[in-house]
């Protein structure tokens, strides 16, 4: 198969350096355009570990080059800037996967906790995906709306139940993550001294993911789901773990229920013991648990918040996208130790 040039705009964070590591090692995807908002650097001067490595060159966002250089392009960008890059990248033919939340809601979703949307065209046939739960709906897309972390662990832990759960009854989400999913602009709240043996709560019940992990489930059962959402910080630097409290309506095996639901779903793992985020870390595996204690369910999703719950996940869906095979270029083997 012929090469297909890529780009990145948005490279300097932590899911852009994710991207450039997987797709410098991809057998397909050719990355040929990085770019940030200054420009006048090398991928290496942006990102010492990649000395050596790669001398591409970063450029300042230029919409009209990137689209004469790729045929896709991935935008690690904040809200709102993905967007406006977005709407000018489609008008050109250029195919795009998001990774900010400019396309993941409903407008009406969106404008209650971002801000007024500027592109409802392309809204309109921006396609969610996390593979096993949504199938190949990314294939042939022209714009993917990567999911949020919290959100796909969240939902992975989530959907295998929502036919055997009480909807009516309270559904609690505790969702804890490592320190890089705040991303790498400083604030008060990730210093070293505020971090370091320490844990908190933040956002509780209002958190802007809460709702799309709610818009989301309640697409996957064509029911509503309400659920109350706490995310929490802890001192590591990446990983998330999602917990689901729920209550059972039937008296199904919560194993039984993850293994037929995840069956052939190889970047889901069904472990026989709570995971542990270490176990994920640096790949696009899920791995998943459940219990039950009479009628209350316990099931829970690790993930790498920068991986499956942004950049790895990414590429899976632009390996779809493009009619690839989803696995390639999607690292399997985890940081350990």
């Amino acid at each position: 198969m012929n090469p297909i040039n890529v780009g990145i705009i948005g490279v300097s964070g932590y899911t852009g350096l994710e991207l450039v590591k997987m797709l410098l090692e991809h057998p397909i995807f050719n990355l040929v355009y990085c770019a940030n908002t200054e420009g006048a650097a090398t991928l290496a001067e942006l990102h010492p570990s990649l000395l050596g490595v790669t001398d591409l060159g970063v450029e300042k966002v230029n919409i009209e080059h990137a689209a004469q250089s790729c045929e896709l392009i991935f935008l690690a960008l904040p809200h709102k800037t993905a967007m406006q890059t977005a709407k000018g990248l489609l008008e050109r033919g250029i195919k795009v996967v998001d990774l900010s939340a400019d396309y993941r809601l409903s407008a009406e979703n969106y404008e209650a906790f971002y801000c007024e949307h500027e592109d409802l065209d392309n809204l309109s046939h921006a396609i969610y995906s996390i593979p096993e739960l949504h199938g190949d709906v990314a294939k042939g897309a022209r714009l993917i709306a990567n999911p949020g972390c919290h959100v796909t662990a969240s939902l992975l832990a989530l959907a295998p139940f929502l036919d055997h759960i009480n909807l009516s009854q309270p559904i609690f989400i505790d969702s804890k993550t490592g320190v890089s999913g705040a991303g790498k602009s400083p604030s008060p709240t990730v210093h070293y001294v505020s971090v370091n043996d320490n844990i908190n709560c933040y956002n509780i019940i209002k958190h802007r993911h809460a709702t799309e992990i709610e818009q989301h489930a309640s697409a996957l059962c064509s029911d509503e789901v309400k659920v109350t959402f706490i995310p929490s910080l802890v001192p590591m630097t990446r990983g998330m773990l999602a917990c689901v409290y729920a209550t059972l309506k039937d008296d199904c095996n919560p194993v039984d229920v993850m293994e037929k639901f995840y069956a052939n779903k190889p970047f889901v793992r069904l472990r026989t013991a709570p995971p542990h985020t270490k176990m994920t870390s640096g790949t696009n595996f899920a791995d998943v648990y459940a219990i039950r204690h009479g009628n209350a369910l316990v099931a829970m999703c690790a993930i790498d918040n920068l991986m499956r719950g942004a950049s790895s996940q990414a590429l899976v869906n632009a390996n779809i996208m493009m009619g690839l095979d989803e696995s390639l270029g999607i690292p399997k083997i985890s940081y350990v130790p």
